[in-house]
């Protein structure tokens, strides 16, 4: 374990946290350009996503050796107390004393040696000491601090989900999550797939909830897979993959994806669809168009169209189609596992979303063909953009009545029509899903 993996994990902590960056991109772009080894390469990502993870918790504890708290140390001083504390108070293979040097050996090569002594002080103190949490982690605080998220959105899980699964909620938001793949079944089934896989070395089964889906163990970076490169799959979470089952596209029909990169809930509805009938995939940007037409190529996907479009507003050249989906732009507060700096936006901004998620769910309602269904999605957990969403819907458009959504899930955790999924209880991302019939 190089202090490279540490010294480039603060590195990586630091631009996070000053460009409010995404950290899959960071984490991307370092190891893309990056000589560290493949174990180097683990610890460099292990640090990053637990750091995020577990910033308050932290930060709580480092204050408690810090005179002055933490509010006045500068950002690299911080970043590396972060790394030091996180490989003291959540990791078992690294010594303590390890743990303690290499972050004193960071402060000298980042050019802050004047905080070295402080740096050893505080990280030696806190190894002394186990991981400490307020007496009681049921108030809103102690939430905060033990599950490392702001009171604000502590406050707005408990009241929400209730605080029971609030709290399985925010369990479930640690540590790695599993790779999910879907089945690409026009070149191949699961039982095929699941053989050449273990040639491969990995091990997969099927999931219950979904057909055609498989999760994998120690996958590793799957891009680098054979069967990968075949297109005999493309990864996709289970809530994403019971999108699709519950839109049904079916051969022959007309089908639209209004907001569809990366590419998964689109490749997915192709395989419904056996490759027969006419899939749109939309997006607004040509980036996110390039990773779908990479996508289905690679799994040959011969009947996908995709085209420019701004989902909010009306375009007379789309057609009118049997099937629509509308997975919207959201808060991802269901995907905090996968994107730990989720948990730190300002919960203030989410407002923001409301209309334009409205409005793209009223503009895709236009596309649809009399007895066609319309789903609305979002992977957040956030009720003012899902269920508050969908009943406006159902209010201001008299010609279109709610189904029930996959009745089959075992504990449908929203009331009503809608399903909200959650990974404490179905094994997947936080997803929301409701189905809108015309007519």
């Amino acid at each position: 374990m190089s202090e490279g993996a540490r010294i480039s994990a603060v590195k990586a902590l630091i631009r996070i946290e000053r460009d409010s960056a995404y950290s899959n991109l960071v984490l991307d772009s370092y190891l893309k350009n990056s000589n560290m080894s493949y174990s180097d390469c683990a610890l460099f990502t292990a640090l990053i996503l637990g750091v995020l993870e577990r910033k308050i918790t932290l930060d709580y504890n480092l204050s408690l050796y810090l005179s002055k708290g933490i509010k006045k140390l500068k950002p690299e001083v911080l970043a590396i107390l972060r790394v030091g504390a996180y490989q003291i108070l959540f990791t078992d293979r690294i010594p303590d004393s390890a743990a303690v040097n290499e972050s004193v050996k960071a402060s000298l090569k980042l050019g802050c040696s004047y905080a070295a002594g402080v740096i050893n002080a505080v990280l030696r103190r806190l190894s002394e000491n186990s991981l400490r949490l307020p007496e009681n982690t049921e108030t809103l605080g102690g939430i905060s601090i033990k599950y490392s998220v702001p009171e604000e959105l502590a406050l707005l899980l408990t009241e929400s989900l209730g605080k029971e699964d609030a709290i399985g909620f925010l369990e479930s938001s640690f540590g790695k999550p599993p790779t999910v793949i879907r089945v690409n079944t026009l070149k191949t089934d699961a039982d095929n797939l699941i053989r050449i896989l273990r040639d491969e070395g990995i091990n997969a089964k099927e999931n219950e909830l979904v057909k055609n889906s498989l999760t994998l163990e120690n996958a590793g970076d799957v891009a680098n897979l054979k069967s990968f490169s075949a297109g005999l799959f493309h990864v996709q979470d289970i809530s994403s993959q019971l999108c699709v089952k519950a839109l049904a596209p079916e051969p022959g029909e007309t089908v639209l994806d209004m907001c569809s990169s990366p590419g998964g809930k689109s490749f997915t509805a192709a395989q419904y669809m056996n490759g027969e009938g006419k899939l749109y995939s939309f997006d607004i940007t040509e980036n996110r168009l390039g990773l779908i037409k990479g996508g289905a190529k690679r799994l040959e996907i011969g009947n996908l169209h995709c085209a420019l479009n701004d989902a909010s507003k009306y375009n007379k050249s789309i057609p009118l189609s049997s099937r629509v989906l509308c997975d919207v732009p959201c808060s991802g507060l269901g995907v905090l596992r996968k994107k730990p700096e989720i948990r730190f936006k300002a919960v203030s901004d989410i407002g923001k979303l409301y209309q334009l998620q409205y409005d793209i769910l009223r503009t895709s309602s236009l596309y649809v063909k009399d007895k066609g269904t319309l789903i609305y999605s979002t992977c957040t957990v956030n009720p003012a953009e899902n269920r508050e969403i969908a009943l406006r819907f159902l209010r201001e458009n008299p010609d279109f009545s709610s189904e029930k959504v996959l009745p089959e899930i075992a504990r449908n955790t929203q009331e009503g029509d809608f399903l909200t999924l959650l990974p404490h209880i179905h094994g997947c991302d936080g997803f929301f899903i409701s189905k809108f019939i015309k007519g």
